[in-house]
């Protein structure tokens, strides 16, 4: 099993685990058959030229890309059976974690591991997975509608088995972490995309810039050094995908860098809301004193 630790920004970073030596062998729970049964339905549903089916998923995929993207990272991470840990435990099953060296250090992608596998994580998807369960009987009168299906009805299953699953993968993290069996691995290959990756990243920063500049934005926040930074832009995820050879990364990273360059938007709007007001306050206060 490999683990990837890809920094989004200079704060936030994905996760996302590639399953290697898959064992068919493996149980598969009633839970991941329903998933998938449901998947396939939503593929097909989406190859149609129109109606209401159709609309369903264009609605659905924008609501799944707000679903935070640490979720669906530790989604990825299969949820620990008794064989899984004895394999690990003896050494049987590889569990490395990779990233990319130059742009994130050992202690932080520790820190971010531990963060992801802690016990708050887990109450936090434990709470919301019951929260979904309860919320399923209230939908139950919708399913007297004609021709639609109940709609909140399964959107709340869907959000039911994802809590549950990434509530999973956290208790596997956690359970690699107390056991020091994940080893930490500098990519030289993610080192050379994130190389490639930030050029992206630059062009569209200036790209940005030069918009402001066309707008007339006058307000601008000093940076103290220490103001969070996009590292990666929504192409980087194709360039993941195909360094690594591995095509889900593509979405996952195009998913975690729209929502966190959404959260830094709505930071920055902020910050000039309060300094238009301190300005504001300070010409008044200035008047007054004259």
């Amino acid at each position: 099993m490999r683990l990837f630790l890809l920094p989004i920004s200079t704060r936030q970073s994905l996760i996302y685990c590639q399953r290697l030596n898959l064992q068919l062998s493996e149980r598969t729970t009633i839970l991941d058959k329903v998933a998938t049964k449901s998947a396939n339905i939503w593929l097909n549903w989406e190859k149609k030229e129109s109606g209401w089916q159709k609309k369903v998923t264009s609605y659905g995929n924008k609501l799944f890309q707000r679903l935070p993207y640490a979720e669906w990272g530790l989604k990825s991470i299969p949820p620990l059976s008794a064989r899984r840990k004895r394999d690990e435990i003896e050494g049987k099953e590889e569990v490395r974690t990779e990233y990319p060296g130059g742009f994130i250090d050992s202690r932080e992608v520790h820190d971010a591991l531990q963060g992801l596998g802690s016990k708050d994580r887990q109450s936090f998807h434990t709470k919301w997975f019951w929260g979904s369960i309860i919320g399923m009987p209230i939908t139950t009168p919708l399913v007297l509608l004609p021709v639609v299906p109940n709609l909140p009805f399964f959107y709340l299953c869907f959000r039911a088995w994802s809590h549950w699953r990434a509530r999973g993968g956290s208790k596997h993290l956690e359970f690699l972490l107390d056991n020091k069996i994940v080893k930490l691995s500098p990519s030289e290959l993610l080192r050379t995309a994130y190389m490639e990756a930030t050029m992206d990243t630059s062009i569209e920063e200036l790209d940005r810039e030069m918009e402001s500049i066309r707008s007339g934005s006058s307000v601008k926040s000093i940076p103290d050094g220490t103001e969070e930074k996009m590292l990666l832009s929504k192409s980087s995820g194709r360039i993941f995908a195909e360094y690594l050879h591995v095509p889900e990364l593509a979405v996952e990273v195009e998913r975690a860098v729209w929502q966190v360059e959404k959260a830094l938007k709505a930071q920055q709007e902020l910050r000039e809301e309060k300094a238009e007001l301190l300005d504001a306050t300070t010409r008044k206060q200035s008047r007054s004193d004259r």
